[in-house]
């Protein structure tokens, strides 16, 4: 018992809160410019969304098979999900999986990559207002609102790099974007409250193996293919699932140890990280880049230390 407690209050620490979660979003950055390495080296044109939905569902479920191994191996003892915990898993799967990265591919399919990027960096602001107005996880006070808005204007000035912003709305783009954020708040909120009593490396790995399963037959059924394989796109798609295992255990370890706001903050991180390793793995940069990246990170920065330093009396 004072083993778990001394690793709970070791977890609960804001600078391990802030490494851990700044490698979660790192990895969830790193996959952005992967995933596009990816369709090249699986040659899958941008314009085949089912094939995309295909691709994704073969990474989660090699994610969730390495989750599981890895979480056996750690805890020595092999992972299985209990009759109780099934619910959890399907409901898990379904917001974390399924509906969060179908709606992102129908939004990026009608929008442009600079609009989603920015949408998609709302989805912070949806996991703190889900988890205090709808689940009542935490309290909402103006600190972390504005914290959420210094952040989500890094988003915005690292997003937009120097272009233009297209304001028409769409139901398919901007409607889809929104669904993908808001289903990523309540699988962050779901998580925190099923975690209570499960391990989160055991309901994530299983939830990657259902949903994956779940996307590989949608997009077969809907026309998705995969006809070119080869050992250097077999090694990405290796990469890419490490990247879902690793940052989702983590992340899902955070959520049951601290508050949801805590750990949400850090999302903010993550397109900067997707724009600055995107300019450098993939040349997508412009000269514009390092200014704005600068700028992004100072406001990122600001965001997350608002919302999670504490004032005296909180101490």
């Amino acid at each position: 018992m004072e083993k778990t407690n001394e690793k709970k209050d070791f977890l609960q620490k804001t600078w391990v809160v802030c490494a851990l979660a700044l490698v979660c979003t790192f990895l969830w950055g790193s996959a952005s410019p992967c995933i596009k390495l990816g369709y090249a080296l699986f040659k899958i044109p941008s314009s085949e969304t089912w094939t995309q939905v295909l691709f994704a569902g073969t990474r989660f479920v090699f994610a969730g098979v390495l989750t599981i191994l890895i979480g056996s191996i750690l805890n020595r003892k092999m992972l299985l999900p209990t009759k109780s915990s099934v619910p959890s898993i399907v409901k898990l799967a379904m917001f974390q999986t399924i509906l969060q990265y179908i709606f992102f591919y129908i939004g990026l399919a009608h929008n442009s990559g600079v609009k989603a990027s920015i949408i998609n960096g709302s989805n912070t602001f949806f996991v703190i207002l889900v988890s205090t107005i709808i689940f009542r996880q935490e309290k909402l006070n103006l600190k972390k609102i504005i914290g959420c808005v210094i952040g989500f204007a890094g988003v915005i000035v690292v997003s937009m790099n120097g272009q233009k912003i297209d304001m028409n709305l769409s139901i398919m783009g901007d409607g889809s974007l929104f669904l993908c954020a808001l289903s990523y708040a309540f699988s962050s909120c779901l998580m925190k409250n099923y975690s209570k009593k499960d391990n989160p490396v055991m309901l994530s790995g299983y939830q990657f193996i259902f949903g994956g399963i779940v996307m590989i037959i949608l997009g077969l059924v809907m026309g998705g293919r995969i006809t070119h394989v080869s050992v250097s796109a077999i090694l990405m798609l290796f990469y890419l699932a490490c990247i879902s295992a690793v940052a989702y255990s983590i992340w899902g370890i955070l959520l049951k140890h601290n508050p949801v706001s805590k750990v949400a903050i850090f999302g903010f991180t993550n397109p900067v990280f997707g724009v600055l390793l995107s300019a450098w793995w993939l040349g997508e940069g412009s000269r514009e880049l390092g200014i704005n990246a600068l700028i992004a990170l100072v406001l990122v920065c600001i965001g997350i230390c608002i919302v999670n330093v504490k004032g005296k009396k909180a101490e």
